[in-house]
């Protein structure tokens, strides 16, 4: 019998890094403060009446060329390099991975972001994740990003959690994501599924994830309620320090998520078993 399969889906920014990911190394590559870049790129997407994703990526592309950088994917990867992870995150994988092997089950992680997925690339993070969906560009004859390839925004992120659910993981298969499926066939359970993010462009998915049976955590930092908010109001199972260290709260809520799944699992694969076996008997 396969071996059941959990999902733990991540937002990035300020989930498991501490700020918007262009922050560290892109923008101040144009000379900008992040809150100069960010009011120009949402003043251009509000006059224009642009989705906030397609205006930041619109002023990347349009600054780059005026001043004479080449916006080309080496270079997008380059500034992952300056990212900055929270406390734990680089072996949070391999940690949780193994207790859920202890356990007899498969643990997948994937990325759901409406950052880049180039600077995701340059983390140093990247290869932990069974598939990473984030906004990325098209390039030109010259390998220059000319324009959006993918575009991830708070209320188009809910596809991707079924897409997980399905096992239909390739973005540019449309039929079979929406063809009916029984939910026995169904690759990811929702209640296999833990979502994991930082605040309101979340809503939707954790929402999702908990109507359906699985766990949504919001991760917080100092100084900040937004996630404490979302739990009084029913929004998210948990609210957690974004602290992905060994016997942190963070490690010990999703250590506990993981072994109630399992036996949940565990309980279900039996009670078919017995079923198999009073058929056989007849």
């Amino acid at each position: 019998m396969e071996k059941p399969i959990i999902a733990l889906l991540y937002d990035f920014d300020k989930t498991l890094c501490t700020t918007d990911m262009e922050d560290y190394t892109f923008i101040p590559a144009l000379g900008y403060q992040p809150a100069e870049f960010w009011k120009k790129a949402n003043t251009f997407g509000f006059t224009n009446r642009m989705d906030g994703l397609l205006a930041y990526m619109y002023t990347m592309i349009e600054e780059c060329r005026a001043q004479n950088i080449r916006l080309d994917r080496d270079f997008l990867v380059r500034c992952g390099h300056g990212i900055e992870l929270f406390p734990g995150v680089k072996d949070w994988f391999g940690r949780i991975n193994a207790f859920g092997r202890s356990l007899g089950v498969d643990v997948e992680h994937y990325v759901i972001s409406s950052g880049l997925r180039e600077i995701i690339e340059g983390s140093g993070i990247s290869h932990e994740f069974k598939e990473i969906y984030a906004a990325s560009f098209c390039y030109d004859e010259h390998g220059v990003a000319c324009w959006p390839a993918m575009a991830v925004n708070y209320t188009s992120k809910t596809q991707f959690l079924f897409r997980v659910n399905k096992g239909v993981l390739d973005v540019t298969e449309h039929r079979a994501l929406n063809e009916f499926m029984p939910e026995e066939k169904r690759r990811v359970p929702f209640s296999n599924m833990i979502y994991i993010g930082d605040g309101l462009t979340d809503v939707p998915s954790m929402k999702l994830t908990k109507l359906n049976g699985g766990h949504s955590i919001a991760v917080w930092q100092e100084d900040e309620q937004i996630s404490n908010e979302m739990l009084l109001e029913g929004r998210v199972d948990f609210a957690v320090k974004a602290d992905y260290s060994r016997g942190s709260d963070m490690e010990k809520m999703v250590f506990a998520i993981i072994d109630q799944i399992a036996a949940s699992a565990k309980t279900a694969q039996m009670h078919v078993a017995a079923c198999d076996r009073a058929k056989n008997a007849v």
